[in-house]
């Protein structure tokens, strides 16, 4: 094991199997790729305990391996899994209890799954360990978490050496480009995935579901008309942080990038409706639009992704520094779409706007972020839910995008991108 390496400690006491708090993220996935058993389902839930320690268990239908962290800034607890069904009642991740404010799960890569334990201060995890299922109890995971303080709890983080925790992600790949083909290559990017559900409807309906079936509706358009090349960071129901998603269209020479997403207010805002375009700027046009950067900017901290281990080349571009170039191809584009929209679907009173959305901060590829409507507005959920409408504003996209890069195609100058 190297030095970078953190030890696998198993130790098999009756039925008990306790892992370490840090583990090789291709360690990680080689453990949960293992895995090809049955399906792992989660059942139910609980937690006890008081604000000085706390017991947290997942009833399973079978004995699994884990991996369990913490993280800072906000604390949390993260518990890596192999992939899970979680059929979990409806809130189970709203309980809060002793230690812990709340929880979420999901899927965080292909074979993985992830539990993220908000937590009120700074904990300790003394146990992380998997009971075989026995006397008609199912297999039961069960983390207990010890309350610490704030300089022990950064003590241990650094003894767990925080590289260790990467998890290795796989955007969907892009379709191979045919010598002497020219076309250009559009990322779409459908928002948060896996264990970030983001925002919710009144009905259930989740956010990644929503723009990841308006994503799919936008390639077909896109690769029936023949004129480009499509490639997805996601398609399927997976986690992509954002620095990984903004290298996946870098990595490509995208052409265009494309982050669909889907707004919601919370209750006290009141009521908004209709879509709205972004684009990148260092300071956001208004309020709303700050709130949303922010909002979507904590994709990462959902996941429990260790944010220190972040390479500065995407995690420090500064706004200022993106090439002018991309910046007015990119509000050239969001002009264009608004224009487009009007006749599909319902505007935002002020459809285009721009603040400091990190999905966008490739400095090289013209990008907007559209989020198509407002999951908290009845209407909006309506038509976002709609597969006629999702056709009809594909469409118009699609026509965007064409009208973006006609003087390109045309030869002309002053259009889409060279």
């Amino acid at each position: 094991m190297t030095t970078r390496a953190i030890a696998i400690v198993s130790t098999l006491v009756g039925t008990m199997t306790y892992v370490s708090s840090g583990i090789e993220g291709g360690v990680i996935a080689r453990a949960l790729a293992a895995q090809s058993e049955s399906p792992v389902v989660a059942t139910d839930m609980r937690i006890g305990g008081d604000e000085k320690q706390t017991r947290f268990v997942v009833d399973l239908n079978r004995k699994i391996d884990l991996a369990a962290f913490t993280l800072a800034d906000p604390y949390r607890v993260v518990v890596d899994l192999p992939q899970i069904t979680f059929n979990l009642p409806a809130k189970a991740g709203e309980q809060a209890r002793g230690l812990v404010k709340a929880f979420r799960y999901g899927v965080i890569m292909q074979g993985g799954s992830r539990i993220v334990l908000d937590t009120k201060g700074p904990v300790r995890l003394d146990k992380a360990f998997v009971l075989d299922a026995a006397e008609s109890q199912p297999a039961r995971l069960v983390l207990d978490l010890v309350a610490t303080d704030r300089a022990t709890f950064m003590r241990n983080i650094a003894l767990q050496n925080r590289p260790a925790h990467n998890v290795t992600i796989r955007p969907s790949e892009t379709p191979p480009k045919i010598d002497g083909d020219a076309r250009p290559l559009i990322v779409l990017d459908p928002g948060h995935g896996g264990i970030d559900n983001g925002t919710k409807g009144s009905g259930g309906e989740l956010e990644k579901d929503v723009v990841l079936a308006f994503a799919q509706a936008l390639r077909e358009k896109l690769e029936s008309g023949g004129k480009y090349r499509v490639a997805m960071t996601r398609s399927d129901d997976t986690f992509i942080p954002l620095a990984e998603r903004v290298r996946f269209a870098r990595s490509r020479s995208a052409a265009l990038f494309i982050s669909v997403h889907a707004d919601a207010l919370p209750r006290n805002e009141g009521q908004a409706e209709g879509a709205t375009v972004y684009t990148l700027s260092e300071n956001a046009s208004d309020a709303e639009a700050a709130r949303l950067a922010e909002a979507e900017n904590k994709a990462d901290v959902i996941a429990g992704v260790d944010l220190t281990t972040e390479p500065d080349d995407v995690a420090n571009i500064l706004v200022d520094l993106a090439q002018r170039e991309t910046k007015t191809f990119s509000m050239q584009f969001a002009r264009t779409v608004v224009g487009e929209l009007k006749a599909a679907a319902r505007l935002h009173k002020h459809p285009l706007k721009s603040a400091g959305f990190k999905v966008l901060l490739a400095p090289d590829v013209p990008s907007v972020l559209v989020e198509l409507g407002y999951m908290s507005t009845k209407d909006d959920l309506k038509q976002l839910t709609s597969a006629a409408w999702r056709a009809r504003t594909a469409q118009a996209l699609a026509q965007a995008i064409d009208s973006y890069f006609t003087p390109r195609v045309a030869g002309g100058a002053g259009g889409g991108r060279n």
